[in-house]
């Protein structure tokens, strides 16, 4: 192990953690499942006429 000061030990500590949380972060981010009220064919026909008699 490399002579370090007992401060740096703490940082480097603390570095890790942190990369670790950010990178856990990162890949819940990425993996939600995001959902749509409408299905991918709705989503491809466009907006239906209003079938409301105002």
């Amino acid at each position: 192990m490399p002579q370090l000061a007992p401060l740096n030990w703490i940082l480097l500590f603390f570095l890790f953690w942190a990369c670790l949380f950010v990178v856990m972060s990162i890949n819940w981010w990425f993996s939600l499942t995001h959902y749509s009220g409408l299905s991918d064919e709705e989503l491809k026909e466009g907006p239906k006429s209003n079938s409301w008699a105002w």
